[in-house]
């Protein structure tokens, strides 16, 4: 049996209005709101987090059309970034150039190219 490399933390959707569809989720689900701003809102459910991650120039998807598409990303919660980051390297993962806060996250691709992110959990999570 394989030891996991990270656990999910997070399920982060794109916005442009962080607010509103922070507050549409947070009644649908009945989550508890953890940070809300004009760049994000984090919502806690049980063992997870759901987070509204503001994106300028959003566009929607056109599902089940292909020409705009589906726009989500995995946040995982892991214990040392730097082994987190060669085990999901030697599995498969790439790691793009650009890297927004590497002392606290970092950003990789799947396989297929998805972006997610291994991170330091908050303290108190």
């Amino acid at each position: 049996m394989a030891v996991a490399v990270a656990r999910l933390a997070a399920i982060t959707l794109d916005s442009d209005d962080t607010v509103q569809l922070g507050r549409f989720y947070r009644e649908l689900l009945d989550l508890t709101v953890i940070h809300e701003s004009e760049e994000l809102v984090i919502l806690r459910a049980d063992g997870v987090m759901v987070i509204v991650e503001r994106v300028l120039n959003h566009q929607s998807p056109d599902w089940p059309g292909d020409s705009i598409p589906k726009q989500m990303h995995l946040d995982l919660f892991v214990d040392d970034l730097d082994d987190a980051e060669a085990a999901a390297l030697a599995i498969g993962a790439r790691k793009p150039d650009t890297q927004p806060a590497p002392e606290k996250w970092r950003v990789l691709l799947d396989p297929a190219g998805h972006p997610f992110c291994v991170t330091l959990p908050p303290t108190g999570i």
